[in-house]
């Protein structure tokens, strides 16, 4: 039996005696990991139902609960119930309009509410109307906005008592957009032009659409803040200069004239460009470097800023505005907003209902805090009980990831013998292969009248080695006995050189014998066989017997009734193994399967030949391997 064999038979053993001890511990973990996985499962399914109807009742009425905290915070500034349905209705037809949110729409409220005293009845709602269809027009977010028309209404509130908050506000938003349109600006640089420039244009008497056109004007070569500083310089030296050029500014009232006589009435003193010497003159007579760029950069722009001034004038309304932010709607977000504008409006009807509910949950909670603090040691053997039962939950969790673990590991254990019973089918195919080659080899010797010739040098060789040593006796005694008579002296004289050249080679041979012994494992099993019988043997493997076919199965009945008889456990457990398993399944049935496999396949491979001397056929170390 060779080694490999002997090692694949002890593999199957040990598994079978794993078995038993496996498969109990296996189904065990397997039971218990069943029950915990469907504990776990009912827990999870009955959490996850709560869960999903919390979550359910949250998205129908969030939109309808933020909609609802931006109404309080205006409410918080003593807004009126009219301007309040007011806004809300409002806020909704924005949000379905132009899809934006209608809670944001109330937010912008609060902050106008704040900004502007005395908005009464509809006046909130529109002024915030206005305020967001001018931040959707002109990429501006709504708190710029908000404070932009802060500031306009500031500056131009009599004009607003004049017109009306309403009409004014949407004069504004449209003036504001076609600016924005005409001169490429923004929303935001246009509020940062206002706020820099601040009453001075107002209180000069300059029309708010020239103001628009001015400032937007100035735009085009700088920033908005930066264009209402130089507008706001020139106002301040425009009364000095006039006395310093001879030219008058104002008309009979005492009202600023309009830029553009202005403009001419400069440009008919110093012609259509300033030199060195004229701009130092426009320097003192205005004070100041900014009025100076303001004035050379409208000179030589006067017909456009004419023209300018008449389109923002003839602006009364926002439709311009309103038409233009329609071009940046999304209409995937007018979906939403819409969905949303519904569940605001279911929302709030449910409000009631529902905030006698959260009402009523949150008095429970008040009741077990003051239970809590009044009985604490009841409070605390419940918190107890609590944590026992999360860590039992724990522990079962860990236990049931000990069984998935333990199956990996069963797992990864029957592939390694999986995997060592294929390194045993191969082993065993490349030993009949080897065997095939041998055989071949043998025949070839011996069809070839040169392995006959070889036959005989081997043989001759194996018979000089055995013969040496009895020769080196007899004439060691012959030299003793006969040494001393001259005719003794004279044989030994003559051939003591000849046997010294024949034991010398005799030495040589089996040096060489051992030499191939210690590379090549030649004879590892024959260690009592001198170097002349490994070589008489060899010679006999050459030259097979005459009929050497009932030796060989002699051989292997004796082999195998032997290996029978010093193995009897073994084998009983190999046919242990072979026995259909009991068990159910699991990895108990895993490691059945792969024993009756590595079995099957060892039994099947038929009589294996055990060759240790290499490439030469021993019939006396064949046996079979499952014979029986």
């Amino acid at each position: 039996m060779s080694k490999l064999e002997k090692l694949t038979f002890s593999v199957d053993v040990l598994a079978s005696k794993a078995m038993g001890k496996i498969g109990k511990v296996q189904n065990s973990l397997d039971s218990l990991a069943k029950k915990t996985r469907g504990a776990f499962l009912d827990i999870g399914t009955g959490g996850a139902g709560v869960w999903g109807a919390a979550q359910g009742i949250t998205a129908l009425v969030q939109p309808a609960m933020e909609f609802n905290n931006a109404m309080r915070d205006v409410d918080s500034l003593d807004v009126q119930g009219e301007a309040m349905n007011e806004l809300a209705r409002k806020s909704l037809l924005y949000s379905v309009k132009f899809g934006e949110g209608a809670a944001g729409f109330v937010s912008s409220a609060y902050d106008i509410q704040s900004a502007i005293q005395g908005l009464e009845g509809a006046d909130l709602a529109n002024f915030t109307n206005s305020s967001n269809v001018l931040a959707k027009a002109t990429k501006a977010d709504a708190a710029t906005v908000t404070a932009y028309m802060g500031t306009m209404y500031g500056i131009f509130k009599k004009d607003a008592a004049a017109m009306g908050n309403s009409k004014w506000v949407e004069q504004i938003t449209g003036q504001t957009a076609a600016a924005v349109q005409m001169f490429k600006t923004t929303g935001a640089e246009m509020s940062g032009a206002f706020t820099s420039i601040g009453a001075a244009a107002q209180s000069a008497g300059i029309d708010v659409a020239e103001q628009f056109a001015v400032l937007g004007t100035l735009q085009a070569t700088m920033s908005g803040s930066e264009a209402g500083t130089k507008y706001k310089a020139f106002l301040a030296g425009v009364g000095n200069a006039q006395k310093k050029l001879g030219l008058s500014f104002t008309d009979s009232q005492g009202k600023m004239l309009p830029m553009i006589q202005i403009m001419e009435k400069l440009k008919g003193k110093f012609g259509d460009t300033l030199d060195v010497a004229e701009s130092d003159a426009l320097k003192s007579a205005f004070g100041s470097d900014e009025a100076v760029a303001l004035v050379k950069l409208l000179m030589n722009d006067t017909d456009n800023l004419s023209a300018s001034i008449t389109k923002l004038s003839g602006i009364t309304g926002q439709q311009n505005a309103e038409n233009m932010a329609m071009k940046r709607v999304d209409p995937f977000q007018r979906m939403v907003q819409g969905a949303n504008a519904v569940q605001i409006v279911v929302g709030r009807l449910l409000t009631p209902a529902l905030d006698k509910l959260w009402g009523w949950i949150a008095d429970i909670t008040v009741g077990i805090t003051e239970w809590a603090e009044a009985y604490p040691n009841a409070a605390k053997w419940i918190a107890y009980a609590g944590l026992v039962v999360l860590g039992f939950a724990g522990v079962l969790g860990t236990l049931s990831m000990a069984a998935g673990f333990g199956k990996i590991v069963m797992l990864g254990w029957s592939g390694a013998v999986s995997a060592w019973t294929t390194v045993t089918k191969v082993a065993m195919f490349f030993t009949k292969g080897w065997r095939t080659a041998q055989m071949l080899l043998n025949a070839a010797f011996m069809a070839n009248p040169i392995g006959f010739v070889i036959a005989g040098i081997v043989t001759g060789i194996a018979a000089l080695v055995a013969i040496i040593p009895y020769v080196s006796q007899l004439w060691e005694k012959f030299k003793n006995t006969f040494g001393d008579t001259w005719w003794g002296k004279a044989i030994i004289a003559f051939f003591d050189p000849i046997i010294s050249k024949i034991q010398l080679l005799s030495k040589g041979i089996s040096w060489g014998v051992e030499k191939i012994k210690s590379w090549t494992g030649w004879g590892d099993d024959d260690e009592d066989e001198s170097p002349a019988e490994k070589v008489a043997n060899t010679s006999a493997r050459i030259v097979p017997a005459a009929n050497p076919l009932p030796d060989h199965m002699a051989a292997l009945t004796t082999d195998t009734a032997q290996y029978k008889a010093e193995n009897v456990p073994q084998v009983q457990a190999l046919q242990q193994l072979k026995q259909p398993a009991t068990s159910n399944g699991g990895i108990r049935q895993e490691l059945v399967n792969i024993s009756n496999r590595s079995s099957s396949n060892t039994s099947n491979s038929g009589p294996v030949t055990n060759n240790y001397y290499g490439p030469h056929s021993n019939t006396n170390e064949q046996f079979a391997l499952g014979a029986g």
